[in-house]
This record gives structure tokens, C-alpha cells and sequence, in this order.
């Protein structure tokens, strides 16, 4: 398949291109990864299926073509004994795959249950929102308790006052308020990653100061309790790429510290950081750092 005829969101990948093509993309977006060859009569039934999907799904994965006669190495790798034969590759992983052609029906099966769904046509994108002035925590804090006042049956506003404790330090107020929401607001977004930066406020209990933590750091590089505690600190105040770079070295050091604690910090980080592209570089490092 040449480049020039490719169809939206579907590549050819190669042994030297798959670490950027696959791997990489796969931290932004799903890539299925599908094993053909030319002489293969169910890959010419399937392909075909696959390639109108990546182009309904308008983005929502991509689809990498891998011809196993030219790729024997890549195949090798992969272990294919049979074709065709689909992988999925998200955030940077083999999470799954099937061997043979599959109905459309069961493609998309396939699809949902890794919560991959149609993606919305870029000409249908709506514009992007002018970005807001930035908002001082501590007057959110008195504007929204002025707000339940006159309206203390609503939960949303509730949710908003937990949000803004937490910017401002305030986790043991904020904690009681993210456990009185109701079901529908305790599984919102916000509440899950309101009770994420929880979660790391409390690991902080009992931790020494950070310049104590430093210290010991310094002493020992390889004290990696302390680069975790440290980790946690900058996360928490909001230095979050400090913080994500002392979790990496964890990772650089020895990924299976405390049963994985490294790659489980990282990732309990990922959903906390705000910063889309900071989350991005760092997922891309610790993918890195796992296929060494």
C-alpha cells in the first residue's frame, strides 16, 4: 500500500518506523496494528473492513499496516503465526488482538469494548473557547460559599467548592464534600480527579519537609521512598513537572521499586496534572524507559 493512496488514518508501518509510527502515536491515540500479506485471501477481506473503520472512526485510532513478507523481523517480533492477524497498541502497550477476519459488527465490538467510539469529522470540530482570565482559588473559595448559601441543595455547587479547597489546601473540607455527593456528581470527571489529588495530599501525612527530603536525595540517589515523597510534594504544590521528573528517575532506577510503585506514580500523576502536553512528554518517557 503506498503512502500516496493510504486512507485517512492508516500508514504503513516498517521495523525501523514502528517505535515513532506505533509506539510513539500510540500515547496520543489507539493504533491497531494489522499483519497482511499480498498472497492472503482473508487479509483482502479485512483489510478493507478495517481501513472504513479507521475512516468512520474519523481519528479515534489508526490503523498501521504491517506487510509480513517485507517485515519478517517485525512479525518475528510480534509472534504472528497466522494472518491476518490485528493488534491494539494504547498508551504506549499491546493491550489486545485476534487472529483471522472478523464481520464488521464484531470489529466494532472489538473497538467499544476498549472504549475506542467515533470520532466527530474535523470540519464538525467546534471552535475552540477563548481561554478564560485566570481565577484566584481563595476568592472562588468565598464566591461559591456565598453561592450554597442561597442555594445549598445544589450539588454542583458543592462539587465546585471541593475543587477550589483543594487549590487552596484545604483537603480535609474538600474530602467531606467529594463523599456527601450525590451518585450522579460522585463519578463526574472532576470528583474522580479531585479525589486522585486526595489521594496524594494524604500520602503526605506524615512526610518530612522537602528540604529534608532533598537531603536525602542528595546523600543517596538511590533513596527512591524519598524521590517519591518528594514527587508527591511538587505535585501537590503544583510544580508538576518536577514532581513527574522525580518519578521518572524512580523508573530510570528500578521500575519494580515497592511492586511497581514508579509506572503506578506516574500514572496516578497523569490523571491529576492538568497539563495535556506535559502529560504527553512524560507518558512518551516512561514509554521509553519500559521497552528498554
Amino acid at each position: 500500500m503506498s503512502i500516496a493512496a493510504s486512507p485517512a488514518h492508516v500508514f504503513d508501518a516498517t521495523t525501523e518506523t514502528f517505535e515513532t509510527s506505533v509506539i510513539q502515536r500510540s500515547l496520543q491515540v489507539p493504533v491497531l496494528v494489522d499483519f497482511w500479506a499480498e498472497w492472503c485471501g482473508p487479509c483482502k477481506q479485512l483489510g478493507p473492513l478495517l481501513e472504513k473503520l479507521a475512516a468512520d472512526y474519523h481519528g479515534a485510532f489508526e490503523l498501521a499496516k504491517v506487510d509480513v513478507d517485507k517485515e519478517q523481523q517485525l512479525a518475528a517480533a510480534f509472534q504472528i503465526r497466522s494472518i491476518p492477524t490485528v493488534m491494539l497498541v494504547k498508551d504506549g502497550q499491546l493491550v489486545d488482538g485476534f487472529p483471522g477476519a472478523l464481520p464488521e459488527a464484531q470489529l466494532r465490538e472489538f473497538l467499544a469494548h476498549h472504549d475506542i467510539q467515533p470520532g466527530v469529522p474535523a470540519e464538525q470540530e467546534p471552535l475552540p473557547e477563548q481561554a478564560a482570565a485566570p481565577v484566584d482559588p481563595h476568592a472562588e473559595v468565598l464566591r461559591l460559599r456565598k453561592a450554597i448559601e442561597t442555594e445549598p441543595d445544589k450539588a454542583e455547587l458543592k462539587l465546585d467548592l471541593a475543587l477550589a479547597l483543594l487549590a487552596t489546601g484545604g483537603a480535609h473540607e474538600a474530602g467531606q464534600l467529594l463523599d456527601a455527593l450525590p451518585a450522579n456528581l460522585s463519578t463526574d470527571d472532576r470528583a474522580v480527579k479531585a479525589r486522585a489529588r486526595l489521594g496524594f495530599a494524604a500520602l503526605l501525612k506524615d512526610a518530612p519537609p522537602a528540604e529534608t527530603l532533598q537531603a536525602a536525595i542528595a546523600a543517596n540517589p538511590d533513596d527512591l521512598r524519598a524521590r517519591h515523597l518528594l514527587g508527591v510534594q511538587r505535585i501537590v504544590a503544583g510544580d508538576a513537572e518536577a514532581g513527574l521528573e522525580q518519578f521518572i528517575e524512580m523508573l530510570r532506577r528500578n521500575r519494580g521499586f515497592e511492586d511497581g510503585l514508579p509506572k503506578k506514580a506516574l500514572i496516578d500523576a497523569f490523571r491529576v496534572v492538568d497539563d495535556e502536553d506535559l502529560v504527553g512528554r512524560y507518558r512518551r518517557k516512561m514509554s521509553s524507559l519500559l521497552l528498554v
